[in-house]
């Protein structure tokens, strides 16, 4: 049992990656920079509100970095921080759990 005093490793890790939409945006920056609005395409079912409050989190928490250019119509671009592309392992074993469990559960 852990005291107060201790923290589980893993509740700590699902709290900055656990939502619905946190992995997903992290997962599609692993390949490298992407523009806002590029990010939210490769995400169709995410919300203008949503993304903007998912990307402000992880920004807060260090996991990605903003950068805003000085453009008339603002460019903003989105790319992992060091801290995040240190989740890169994680993130690659859940989508290949997941290409697998969906083959294993569509031929059960």
């Amino acid at each position: 049992m852990i005291n107060k005093k201790q923290h589980c490793p893993l509740n700590y890790t699902m709290n900055l990656i656990g939502t619905k939409w946190k992995p997903l945006i992290l997962f599609h920056l692993l390949e490298g920079e992407l523009r806002s609005g590029e990010l939210q395409k490769q995400i169709p079912s995410i919300s203008n509100k949503m993304f903007t409050q998912t990307v402000r989190e992880l920004e807060k928490d260090g996991l990605i970095c903003r950068t805003v250019f000085p453009v008339s119509p603002p460019k903003v671009e989105y790319k992992l921080s060091k801290r995040g592309k240190s989740l890169e392992s994680i993130l690659r074993s859940l989508d290949k759990w997941g290409l697998e469990d969906n083959k294993n559960t569509a031929t059960d």
